[in-house]
C-alpha cells in the first residue's frame, strides 16, 4: 500500500534513508550522506504533505517525495516540456534489504499515475552520475536523460537531469 507519511512515519523513514545511504555507500555509490536527507526536510517533506510511503506488513519499505516545486538547481537544465505543470521526483529510497524485489517499480508507478491523475505534463528527477543502475532503471522507464546538476553538499560529481513526457 501507498499513501501519504505522517508525523508519526519520522522516525522510520530516516532510519530507511540512513540504511539506503549505508547501502550505496558499501557498492561504492556516494550519493547521500550524513548531511542528505535530513531530518528536517523529511520532516518539511511530511509537513507539505508530499512524502509517501509504501508499506507492506505495517513496515516502511520504501518512500518517494513527489512535488510540483522546481527547485533552483533545475532552472538551466533544457527540459522537454515547459516548466509550468510538471511533478518532480525527489528522494526514492527503498530498504536495501529489498532490493531487486520491485519496491523501487511500485513507486515510480505510483509516481506517474499520481502524475497522470493530476495532469501533469510530465515527471523530472534527477539521479547521480555515478548510480548507474538508477540510470539504466530510469531510461528503461522511458526517462530521457537532458542535463547535469550539482549538488556539493552532496557529491562533487553531478547528478543527472531526466524528464518523461506523460501522453
Amino acid at each position: 500500500m501507498i499513501r501519504k507519511a505522517t508525523a508519526s512515519d519520522l522516525t522510520a523513514i530516516k532510519e530507511l534513508t540512513e540504511a539506503c545511504a549505508k547501502g550505496m555507500q558499501e557498492k561504492g555509490i556516494f550519493q547521500w550522506n550524513e548531511l542528505y536527507p535530513s531530518l528536517e526536510r523529511l520532516q518539511e517533506d511530511i509537513t507539505k504533505e508530499e512524502l509517501f510511503v509504501l508499506e507492506e506488513n505495517n513496515v516502511i519499505e520504501g518512500i518517494v517525495v513527489l512535488t510540483p516545486c522546481m527547485d533552483k538547481e533545475y532552472i538551466p537544465v533544457e527540459w522537454l516540456t515547459q516548466s509550468s505543470s510538471n511533478l518532480y521526483v525527489h528522494r526514492l529510497a527503498t530498504n536495501p534489504q529489498e532490493w531487486g524485489s520491485g519496491n523501487g517499480r511500485k513507486l515510480m508507478d505510483f509516481a506517474e499515475a499520481f502524475a497522470k491523475e493530476q495532469g501533469y505534463v510530465s515527471v523530472r528527477l534527477d539521479t547521480f552520475s555515478k548510480n548507474e543502475r538508477n540510470q539504466r532503471f530510469y531510461e528503461t522507464r522511458g526517462y530521457k536523460r537532458l542535463g547535469n546538476i550539482y549538488f556539493p553538499k552532496q557529491s562533487e560529481h553531478p547528478f543527472y537531469c531526466y524528464e518523461k513526457v506523460l501522453q
